[in-house]
């Protein structure tokens, strides 16, 4: 586990577009899984102004996405493609029909999902995974648990993720309460993984995750196992952990 420190999330996202430009650049036919929620943005932006200035080429990249919301159609303003299309796909060259998000408008769970991880075959497999870190320890929608779960899946959402979410609804009860998420298990098959954290908020979490056990209870410990994975993060969000 490879561990870089910045002064704040600014440095951050540049840092973790460093990253993935040289993803794209040594492999212009890489997979990208992404992520989406208010880590990325900045990763995001950073990716558009490259693009803009004629150093990254996106026309021949494929991307799968983290997870979706059970529900919720491409279109709805808080669905996770509304929100790849709108902060990524639609400033850059890449192909929308090279970009995969889970449907979420699929009522059938074992259907959405066996869907989902079949694509993830049929594209090779995942180069490069970007990932975010819940309050809770969760990557995707993979919530604190008794076991790791395996492959994409309909996860109910935990009391405390629906409550982090309340803010992007007009009301409580528009929040959906299940989600469409790529498993950990298929998340420890990307080739590389790279996390990006920002905020004293998420430094007990944080610390947990780098130095604890390996826990489902905590599902990014589990990352501490995968061969090739860097976390940036700021200085407050690793203020508890010893470097």
């Amino acid at each position: 586990m490879r561990i870089i420190k910045t002064n704040d999330v600014t440095e951050m996202s540049r840092k973790a577009a460093n990253i993935i430009s040289a993803q794209i650049i040594l492999n212009p036919k890489s997979v990208l899984g992404l992520a989406t929620g208010g880590s990325p943005i900045g990763t995001y932006k950073e990716l558009i102004q490259r693009y803009k200035t004629g150093d990254l080429d996106f026309s021949t990249i494929t991307s799968v996405n983290l997870d979706e919301y059970k529900g919720l159609s491409g279109d709805n303003n808080q669905s996770y493609r509304y929100f790849m299309n709108h902060n990524l796909f639609h400033h850059v060259n890449i192909h929308l029909e090279n970009t995969f998000v889970p449907n979420g408008t699929i009522e059938d769970a074992t259907k959405a999902c066996s869907d989902f991880e079949r694509k993830i075959e049929v594209v090779g497999g995942i180069d490069l995974q970007l990932l975010g870190l819940g309050h809770n320890g969760h990557i995707g929608f993979n919530e604190p648990s008794d076991s790791f779960s395996k492959e994409t899946h309909c996860v109910e959402l935990t009391q405390s993720t629906i409550d982090a979410n309340t803010r992007f609804f007009e009301k409580s009860e528009d929040v959906p309460k299940q989600a469409y998420t790529m498993g950990i298990g298929t998340i420890m098959k990307a080739r590389k993984i790279l996390v990006i954290v920002s905020g004293e908020a998420k430094a007990d979490i944080l610390a947990q995750v780098i130095q604890g056990p390996i826990t489902p209870h905590v599902p990014a410990s589990i990352l501490q196992l995968h061969h090739d994975v860097t976390i940036i993060a700021d200085a407050a969000a690793l203020s508890k952990v010893t470097l």
